[in-house]
């Protein structure tokens, strides 16, 4: 759900859909069940968004209005995660923030490397991982410019979780093929390491190296419900997420990533996402947008 967020675009009429059959109290609904479900809160003026997300669902269920479609979602969870995957896009791209990855390579990469090639284990999560760009981008740079080494880091204790509530946004992740132009902004030397020519159709494609691949667990995880990991992590990047949640859902959230770091362990969000509440007792702020677990 990286960028997993309610999208902006505006709507376009669907066929076989008439707008005459959804109303306000529908769009409600379908705030509620997503709120419910996922935290995202949608506004008003995504009224139409979510009548453009959700009319193929519609139409291809066989009911004929959106409120029998939304009755049919009472105790049928595969509807509702096909709702949720309609109704969240997954936007963003390679070397995001750069800020957050030159950080982690001057101040964390030493150290974690240190630690892996000395038989300790070291964790990763990338929460709301979306396409898959952030994970990759951060294993890229944490096994460094020299193949070499990167390959002995590879090799070691070093275990990245990518999570996301979209089962689409994994399944783009998992593939590891991107349009060569998406990785661009990729230092050359990182392109070059750990990425491998590919051809997917007309347009030049490259895949994320296999040693990179293998050392990822995706898993579909919905952030507001139980998390199944019981060991704490080094490091966890969630941003650009937590933007579409309500206050209160963002400090309940902050403290559980806090929670779920070992001390020492540093925290980065989206350069719009604030630390506020429980979680400011446990963490520090250590540059924009970047927190240190205390202790």
């Amino acid at each position: 759900m990286h960028g997993a967020s309610a999208a902006a675009e505006p709507a376009s009429m669907v066929p076989g859909v008439s707008p005459a059959i959804y109303g306000e109290a529908d769009f409600r609904r379908i705030a509620g069940l997503i709120h419910a479900a996922t935290g995202i809160v949608l506004s008003e003026r995504k009224r139409m968004l979510a009548y453009s997300r959700l009319a193929p669902l519609v139409r291809r269920s066989g009911l004929t209005s959106f409120g029998a479609f939304l009755d049919s979602l009472e105790g049928n969870p595969q509807g509702m995660t096909e709702v949720v995957a309609a109704l969240t896009t997954n936007h963003t791209y390679f070397h995001r923030e750069p800020h957050h990855f030159e950080h982690f390579a001057q101040h964390l990469r030493p150290g974690l490397v240190r630690r892996s090639l000395g038989g300790e284990e070291v964790r990763i999560w990338s929460a709301g991982c979306s396409t898959g760009e952030e994970i990759w981008t951060l294993l890229m740079v944490l096994l460094g410019a020299d193949r070499g080494e990167g390959l002995k880091i590879a090799r070691s204790k070093l275990i990245a979780l990518a999570s996301d509530i979209s089962v689409n946004a994994l399944a783009g992740a998992r593939a590891a093929h991107y349009p060569a132009s998406a990785l661009e902004a990729l230092p050359e030397a990182l392109r070059r390491n750990w990425c491998t020519a590919a051809q997917k159709g007309s347009e030049p494609q490259l895949a994320i190296d296999p040693a990179v691949q293998a050392l990822v667990r995706f898993r579909e995880l919905n952030l507001m419900g139980e998390w199944p990991m019981r060991r704490p992590f080094d490091v966890i990047f969630c941003r650009n997420v937590m933007i579409y949640f309500d206050h209160a859902t963002k400090e309940r959230l902050v403290e559980r990533f806090a929670r779920q770091l070992m001390p020492g362990g540093y925290l980065y969000i989206g350069h719009s996402e604030r630390v506020s509440g429980p979680a400011s007792a446990l963490l520090d702020p250590v540059g924009p947008t970047i927190y240190r677990r205390k202790g």
